[in-house]
């Protein structure tokens, strides 16, 4: 993936406040969805046209300050590291990878959206990020952040 453009942001971030009156002075996050610059581009695809409105993350990846809560806005770039949409969180919850229900599952919008898959892909996703980072995931211990979303503004 292509390290997220930081000029393009406050431009974006300025246009999405001038058109929705948004007071908040920044994003409280700045995104790309997944590992690759294809995977960004074919998950923020699905945020565009109304496919996804979840997503899940290790909770050791952010501190509890920094962690999602309803009605925080946060800005999701493609795999160029252009802004292209402005997210609002609107529920958040933390449980094991097998805590995951059909209704998640299916709001996340991957694959064929059905809990089994839903797995299958996270399981893999979150091990190779373990692998990756040298801190390995343990599907039996490792919380995962469960957070649904609404799209609120494009580029």
């Amino acid at each position: 993936m292509e390290p997220i453009d930081d000029q393009a942001v406050a431009r974006a971030w300025s246009a999405y406040r001038a058109a929705s009156g948004d007071p908040e002075p920044e994003p409280t996050d700045v995104v790309q969805f997944g590992d690759s610059a294809a995977m960004a581009d074919e998950l923020l695809a699905l945020v565009l046209d109304g496919t996804k409105r979840a997503t899940a993350g290790l909770v050791r990846d952010s501190t509890p300050e920094r962690r999602p809560r309803p009605g925080w806005p946060w800005l999701v770039c493609d795999g160029a590291g252009t802004p292209r949409a402005v997210l609002r969180t609107t529920e958040v919850r933390t449980g094991l990878l097998d805590s995951v229900d059909d209704a998640f599952a299916w709001d996340e919008g991957e694959g064929d959206r059905t809990r089994a898959s839903w797995l299958e892909g996270h399981l893999r996703y979150f091990l190779r990020q373990g692998e990756r980072e040298g801190v390995p995931f343990d599907p039996a211990s490792d919380e995962v952040l469960f957070e649904r979303f609404e799209l609120v503004w494009t580029a």
